[in-house]
Order: C-alpha cells, then structure tokens, then sequence
C-alpha cells in the first residue's frame, strides 16, 4: 500500500470524524468522504498532484451538491403580511371556528381558551400552527 493511500485514509477518517464532534453542515464529511475516494483512486498509481486536483474537484462538487439536495425548502408565510381577518363563525371558547383570512377561509382558534369570539368581528392573527390560525379578538388588543 502506498504511503499516500495510506495518508488519504487517514484524513478522510480524521475529516469524517470531525464533523461528528463538530458540525459544519456536512462540509468536513464530503472532504472526507472525497479523501476516501482519493484513496481509493491513489492505488492506481495517480501522481500526487493528481490525487490532490481530484480531491479538490471531488469535495467541491460534493458541497455543491449537498447544499442543493439536503438543505430544506424554506417556505415564506404570509402571516407577517397581513394579520387581520374577520371571524366567518363564532370561536367557542377552547374549540375552533372559521375566519376569513387572506380571501379564504382558516379554521381558527383563539389565543385565550376561556374568550369566546364572536361572528362577524374583526380578529388579529397571532400565529398559525399547521393549518388552523391562533386569533386574538381585536376590542381585547385594543384596551391595552
């Protein structure tokens, strides 16, 4: 086994295992994985310099491609636009209604589970939690 094979694996395993200890969004474990493939490329008898350029395409490729497939969608709510709606249906106390946000209609309940909220009045959106939107009634906002 070559001493480079050997150094390769090496590194691969101490830059897998440093993203263990300390997280850097997978970039210490696609250079790793890349020095391992490196290694494995480096039994073929690979000059230095090569084995160093393929590692270098190797963990820039991978980066690039692990940012584009395992990073999250992140999605933009429109709560934060606008956050008035008008209540379709009365909001019994601790259950849900109807509201009319945004030109639809939410299933809403009220941040208080002891207020009723009547039909036809005028609520703030305090937040949504899945589908249903947490409302305040907007004469209760108002006398603080």
């Amino acid at each position: 086994m070559p001493i480079s094979t050997l150094i390769w694996l090496l590194a691969g395993a101490a830059l897998c295992l440093t993203e263990l200890f300390l997280p850097s969004a997978f970039v210490a474990f696609m250079m790793g994985i890349s020095a391992l493939i490196v290694a494995l490329l480096s039994q073929f008898g690979l000059a230095l310099w090569m084995q160093v350029v393929a590692w270098l395409m190797l963990s820039t490729l991978s980066i690039v491609l692990s940012r584009r497939f395992l990073q999250p969608r992140q999605r933009k709510s429109k709560i934060q636009d606008a956050i008035i709606a008008e209540t379709l249906t009365e909001i019994p106390a601790g259950k849900t209604g109807r509201v009319l946000y945004e030109g639809n209609s939410w299933r809403a309940l009220c941040d208080d589970e002891q207020l009723n909220v009547a039909a036809h009045q005028r609520v703030y959106v305090v937040r949504r939690e899945g589908t249903t939107l947490i409302v305040m009634p907007e004469n209760l906002l108002r006398s603080y």
